[in-house]
């Protein structure tokens, strides 16, 4: 059996390395907007590091000052407005790719300036725009939220996913191990790591070496590159395993987010249903709760214990499941938005095709709990109510106040 498993480990690092050179070496594997992003951002000068420093300033001794990249995303951009209203200092980078439309960001955009985060456009591949972050500022800690996300996608440009989930974050940490100090780093997986494991709930300590989509399998690669660069250099480094999570400025590629859109101008919605005629379903998570175990996860991070790439002892690794705990059929999720929106659905359904989905996720939040304080309390019903009434006022064009 150990021959067996360790048989099995380097095959998959065999075929994972031939995958990323296959991939990184094809014409247009690289997106063209993270082209666009390295080679036309502007960046330094004495009133940009003003903005960054003013941006990166705490209010209180015992605040933190992170670097929140993704933090024009969905949970990046309320992560980073959740720690600056309680004080810490926080600096966004974001590269504003097209992979989904370019004005809910700019519009998130608005929302953290106003909030006095101040975003600096680029891409964490650019490790010259990287490393003049942490000259300027001395970030006690990392929110690492940017990604490539997304599952079906990845059989239309596999290459973005290796570009961002694994070369960025190498990218990323290889900056974050050679500062001094060297921050604490929070990054988001995701519960996609547990492909096609039928053990529910999914706990932290179940196998993970069965993706069902590129996406997962490079989820997975980055948390075994985490263990290298946590066991080599000493970064404290904590993965939060994220389960469908929705709410107010969501993604739009979301299933509840496109259902509703469909919903509401009457075109006909797919529901999938798994090989066997079963239900599909999922443990959505509204955003406040993962926001919740976002800080709790920093809040608890301990310092990493290296120092200008050197490791001087054990750093903390972990490893959480943010979830809601009750996995429901996707037939409710839409049963619920017939019931905010006062339309009917036209459903078809249809079998889930081989596209990187699974059948369900069920998220055990036992660890998260124990150490993180995690209590998820929000409800698909009352989510789905505050993301309607969002959806509803952001595209009505209506000028009423803000839902923040």
């Amino acid at each position: 059996m150990r021959f067996h498993s360790k048989l099995t480990l380097w095959s998959c690092f065999v075929a994972f390395i031939l995958l990323f050179f296959f991939l990184t070496s094809s014409p247009g594997s690289t997106p063209s907007s993270s082209r666009r992003a390295l080679g036309s951002d502007t960046w330094g000068g004495r009133e940009w590091e003003r903005r960054v420093s003013r941006s990166s300033r705490k209010r209180s001794d015992g605040g933190l000052t992170v670097l929140v990249t993704g933090a024009a995303g969905f949970v990046g951009t309320h992560v980073s407005i959740a720690l600056k209203r309680r004080g810490d200092g926080v600096l966004g980078l974001d590269n504003f790719n097209h992979y989904y439309d370019t004005n809910l960001k700019r519009a998130r955009q608005k929302l953290l300036e106003r909030a006095g985060v101040f975003i600096v456009e680029g891409d964490i591949n650019d490790a010259s725009l990287l490393q003049k972050l942490f000259d300027v500022v001395a970030f006690t800690h990392v929110m690492h939220l940017a990604a490539q996300a997304g599952v079906r996608y990845a059989m239309q440009n596999p290459g973005s996913y290796v570009h961002s989930n694994i070369a960025g974050f190498v990218n990323l940490l290889e900056v974050c191990k050679s500062a001094n100090p060297q921050p604490s780093i929070v990054w988001a997986s995701s519960s996609s790591v547990y492909g096609l494991n039928s053990k529910v709930p999914f706990s932290e300590k179940d196998r993970t070496d069965q993706p069902a989509s590129l996406y997962a399998a490079t989820k997975k690669a980055g948390e075994e590159i985490a263990h290298t660069y946590n066991h080599i250099y000493g970064l404290s480094i904590t993965g939060l395993r994220f389960f469908t999570v929705y709410g107010p400025w969501g993604r739009p590629d979301m299933a509840y987010f496109f259902f509703t859109k469909d919903i509401l101008k009457g075109k006909p919605i797919t529901i999938f249903e798994a090989p066997d005629h079963g239900t599909v379903a999922r443990d959505f998570t509204y955003i406040d709760d993962i926001v919740k175990g976002c800080l709790a996860a920093l809040d608890t991070a301990k310092k990493s214990t290296g120092s200008g790439g050197k490791k001087k002892g054990p750093a903390q690794l972990r490893i959480f499941n943010l979830g809601n705990t009750a996995p429901l059929p996707v037939t409710e999720l839409v049963s619920i938005l017939e019931k905010l929106l006062k339309v009917k659905a036209k459903r078809q359904v249809l079998p889930m095709p081989r596209n990187g989905d699974v059948k369900f996720t069920h998220a055990n939040i036992s660890s998260a709990h124990t150490e993180l304080g995690y209590r998820p309390t929000t409800d698909l019903e009352t989510g789905l109510k505050k993301f309607v009434r969002w959806y509803l006022h952001y595209y009505s064009g209506e000028k009423k106040k803000s839902a923040w």
